[in-house]
C-alpha cells in the first residue's frame, strides 16, 4: 500500500486515459483522501487501518494538534503527506488538502471514524459511472446514523428543505463531510474558509455549476475518542447564512 502511494505521487498512471492509443486499456483512476486533524491522536490508528489499498494517497491538513497528531500519523503510514494550516476551520483544511491532492479523485474524510473508508469504493464508482460529485447522504437506502441527535436530525431536514427550494437542488442531507468529487471539478466546488458549513457550501457550489451529483448512502457512527468539535446552534447558524449566501452570484473578483 505504501509502494503504491508512493508511485502515485511521483507520477504514476493518472485515471484520465486521454491521450491513449486506440485500444489501450484506460487505468483505474488514482485516490486522494483528504483528512483535517486537530488532536485526532487516538483516532488515526483505527481510521489509517480501514483505509483501503485502493487509495494512492493520504494527505493529512493539521491545524497544528497539540496531542501528537501529525507524529501518529506519520508513524502509520511513512507516505503520509502532512501539511500544516494555520487558518482555523474545517473549511480552510479542506481546500488546502484539497489544492495538495495530486490524484484524480479527490475523497474528504473525517478523522474521528464517523465515517467508514471501506464505502470509498461507494463513491468511486459513482464517480466512475458519471458522477462529477458524490456526495454522502444519511438519509437515502442505505445509509443512516447512529450519532445525529434528533434535534441535529430536525436542523439538517430544515436546511436541506431550505436549500433545495433556493437552490433548485434535491438533496437529502445538507450537512454531512463524506464526500468525492474528480479533482478536475475543483475550481468550480472549492470550499470557502469557515467551519462545519464547508459541505454546504460545496454542495451548492456543485449543483450552481451544473455538475453531475449523485447522493450516496452512508453510515454515519459515533466518533470513537475524543469530544466533537460540533456546535448544534452555532454551526446551524452558519449554514443557515451560507445557504443564502450561495445564493448571491459570486462576481469575478472572487
Amino acid at each position: 500500500m505504501e509502494t503504491r502511494r508512493s508511485q502515485a505521487r511521483t507520477g504514476g498512471p493518472m485515471g484520465a486515459s486521454a491521450g491513449l492509443d486506440k485500444g489501450t486499456p484506460a487505468t483505474e483512476p488514482t485516490i486522494t483522501v483528504v483528512v483535517p486533524t486537530l488532536n485526532e491522536a487516538e483516532n488515526l490508528p483505527i481510521l489509517f487501518d480501514r483505509l483501503p489499498d485502493e487509495v494512492s494517497e493520504i494527505v493529512v491538513v493539521d491545524g497544528y494538534s497539540s496531542d501528537g497528531t501529525v507524529e501518529v500519523a506519520r508513524a502509520q503510514d511513512p507516505s503520509v503527506r502532512v501539511v500544516m494550516e494555520e487558518q482555523p476551520g474545517k473549511g480552510a483544511a479542506l481546500a488546502r488538502g484539497f489544492a495538495e491532492a495530486s490524484c484524480d479523485i479527490i475523497v474528504a474524510l473525517d478523522a474521528d471514524n464517523s465515517a467508514d473508508p471501506a464505502e470509498i469504493a461507494r463513491f468511486v464508482r459513482a464517480l466512475k459511472g458519471g458522477a462529477d460529485y458524490a456526495k454522502g447522504s444519511r438519509f437515502v437506502e442505505g445509509g443512516g446514523s447512529s450519532d445525529i441527535t434528533p434535534l441535529r436530525t430536525l436542523g439538517n431536514r430544515a436546511l436541506t428543505v431550505l436549500t433545495n427550494v433556493i437552490h433548485g437542488t434535491r438533496y437529502t442531507d445538507l450537512c454531512y463531510g463524506y464526500n468525492a468529487f474528480w479533482k478536475r471539478r475543483l475550481p468550480e466546488i472549492m470550499p470557502p474558509p469557515g467551519g462545519f458549513e464547508v459541505e454546504t457550501a460545496m454542495n451548492i457550489r456543485a449543483a450552481k455549476a451544473g455538475l453531475a451529483v449523485v447522493e450516496v448512502p452512508s453510515f454515519e457512527r459515533d466518533r470513537t475518542f475524543g469530544e466533537s468539535h460540533l456546535n448544534t446552534f452555532r454551526d446551524g447558524w452558519r449554514v443557515l447564512v451560507t445557504i443564502f449566501a450561495e445564493a448571491v452570484p459570486r462576481g469575478r473578483g472572487r
